[in-house]
């Protein structure tokens, strides 16, 4: 009896300590979870609540501004509301939460968009890249539905899009945690492009610039090209640590997206780099699809929804970005700001 106890003893403390060794903090907080086969790299939560408060806050506003447009508040999780071990829960704030207090804090007449369950229901598949900090385009794909059902859409099936992979990607948490075993866990990025879809897309693109006044000082300016068609997916080669921006190239533009819906919905996603990957999945629900960042935007947002006949707005911003004061500070200034080609910053 004694030798069993002494075995289990061990047994026990040998899990134990390959727990501690399978979990670790890596630089800027990055929780690096070891299984032994999988490596996944996550950013932890460290929002302000009161912030999230703003965050509902402009949302109604919007809605005070459009009261004929239907809006919609959709919060992100970010993967470690999944997938952080409940040994290191205390490594990061709770994400569900955050995101309940800001959907509770909306008026009537705007729409939550709660897609915390639907995709804690397909968790276990690859709905978040494991070297990035952003979700996978499967995620999105599963939020884009629960969104288009909310909102009484036609949406379609994942058959309708054809699977495109990059292959050996590693992403922005090689950056953040500078840890060997992200660079040597690399993994497929897998994105969707849908079928027999007939859309044009325009965008204008915006530059950083600084310009050198004096001996020690610069200024920053934010610059906008003129409009211009382009394509939608931009293709990397396997490898590319960007995979993420193949859609509309990233942040930095204003997309507009004409498609072959005759439905008389147009939409305006206002969104951080989560975002980029839900437009693509609403082609075959809405006649037009417009997209704008909540760092790039030189027009004024009153003259673009009424100019575009906006009929939906959808806020898109994972929680970290809606528990930043900065996302609230940029949509509130977009309201009232002066359309211009070059806007100095900060």
């Amino acid at each position: 009896m004694k030798r069993l106890l002494l075995i289990l003893l061990l047994l026990a403390t040998t899990i134990t300590l390959m727990t501690a060794q399978n979990v670790r903090r890596t630089r800027r907080g990055i929780i690096l979870v070891d299984t032994g086969m999988v490596i996944r790299a996550i950013e932890p939560y460290r929002g302000n609540p009161d912030n999230g408060v703003g965050y509902a806050g402009i949302v109604n506003k919007y809605k005070q501004k459009f009261p004929h447009v239907n809006v919609y508040c959709m919060v992100i999780p970010n993967a470690v509301a999944y997938y952080c071990p409940d040994s290191v829960q205390s490594w990061t704030s709770a994400e569900r939460p955050a995101i309940m207090d800001i959907l509770s804090k909306l008026s009537a007449d705007v729409q939550a968009v709660d897609i915390y369950d639907t995709l804690q229901a397909h968790a276990t598949e690859p709905i978040y890249s494991r070297t990035d900090h952003h979700w996978a385009p499967l995620g999105a794909y599963y939020a884009a539905s629960h969104f288009a059902q909310v909102a009484g859409l036609e949406f379609k099936e994942l058959t309708a899009y054809e699977p495109r992979i990059i292959h050996n990607f590693v992403g922005s948490m090689y950056t953040f945690s500078r840890d060997k075993a992200v660079k040597n866990a690399p993994e497929d990025f897998v994105y969707y492009v849908p079928r027999d879809s007939d859309f044009t897309a325009t965008h204008v693109t915006y530059k950083r610039q600084s310009k050198k006044v004096g001996r020690k000082r610069w200024r920053r300016f934010l610059t906008a090209s003129e409009p211009e068609t382009f394509s939608f997916f931009r293709p990397y080669e396997d490898g590319d640590g960007n995979a993420y921006c193949t859609f509309m190239g990233g942040d930095t533009n204003t997309t507009s997206v004409t498609t072959a819906i005759r439905n008389n919905r147009r939409l305006l996603i206002l969104k951080d780099s989560y975002g980029n990957a839900l437009p693509s999945y609403l082609f075959s629900s809405f006649e037009e699809i417009h997209v704008v960042d909540c760092r790039y935007f030189l027009q004024n947002m009153v003259d673009f929804v009424n100019n575009h006949a906006i009929t939906d707005i959808l806020f898109a911003n994972n929680l970290i970005h809606a528990s930043m004061e900065k996302t609230c500070q940029a949509y509130e200034r977009y309201l009232t700001q002066k359309p211009t080609m070059q806007h100095e910053i900060q």
